[in-house]
């Protein structure tokens, strides 16, 4: 978010909608981070990383990345990669990229693929991310989580086919068809508050599992368990946790 700030006061384009996320720069290519219609991997030139295997340095240009939804050759290749240092080309301007999400062309009261002021940009979606309970608040629990807990699912267009014909349903460039894990995730019977222990589903967003004042890693998964064998039974999909487990598996 701090890169973001600066990249809007210094009027570059191209990471107006990652405001808001939390973490460190380096981390951002290892996730192919993305929110409101932008990825980090539209605007990375290069990753310059240190590999633990051949102990050297590495740059890798953006094409080298194997960038892809929410993963990376960097997140592919566990523990193998450290980086770095990233390179963020981005080109200079006062309006930001052309709207592509409709939930923020329609807080900016704009239609999707015009351009808004960079600092509306911003301020629009750390509103919609707050309201959201994804801007953290040390007094709100709706806020104590992970973000979003699971990606939204890539479908061939025979499996997007059996889902019913309300589900939503976005054509991806690799010729597959992306729905939305929140809109599975509350069909299948999971309201926004679901569950009775200390981990709950927020109020506020159905895709963040929160902890609601002394939940540990193991109540968290057993409502993330919860969830994904519920979406399962009702719809055939599997759904896949964005946040990296370490030492524990759904």
């Amino acid at each position: 978010d701090a890169l973001v700030a600066r990249a809007v006061q210094s009027g570059w384009v191209g990471i107006e909608a990652l405001a808001g996320i939390p973490g460190s720069v380096g981390a951002t290519p290892v996730q192919n981070v993305g929110a409101y219609g932008q990825e980090v991997a539209q605007a990375i030139a290069t990753v310059r990383t240190w590999d633990r295997v051949e102990r050297r340095q590495r740059t890798f240009a953006n094409g080298d990345c194997g960038f892809g939804y929410r993963t990376s050759r960097f997140k592919s290749e566990p523990g193998r990669f450290l980086v770095l240092e990233v390179t963020f080309q981005l080109p200079l301007g006062d309006l930001g990229a052309p709207l592509s999400y409709p939930q923020l062309a329609r807080a900016l009261g704009a239609e999707t693929g015009q351009r808004r002021p960079l600092i509306q940009v911003r301020n629009a979606v750390l509103a919609l991310r707050a309201d959201k309970g994804m801007v953290l608040d040390p007094d709100d629990h709706d806020t104590w989580s992970a973000g979003s807990f699971f990606t939204n699912p890539l479908l061939s267009y025979d499996d997007a086919d059996r889902l019913p014909p309300d589900a939503p349903r976005w054509p991806t460039d690799d010729g597959r068809v992306k729905t939305s894990a929140a809109w599975l995730i509350e069909h299948a019977g999971f309201s926004r508050g679901h569950g009775g222990g200390p981990a709950r589903i927020s109020t506020k967003h159905t895709l963040a599992l929160t902890n609601r004042g002394a939940a540990t890693s193991a109540d968290l998964l057993e409502l993330a368990r919860e969830v994904r064998d519920g979406v399962r039974a009702e719809f055939g999909v599997d759904l896949v946790n964005e946040p990296v487990l370490v030492n524990c598996s759904l």
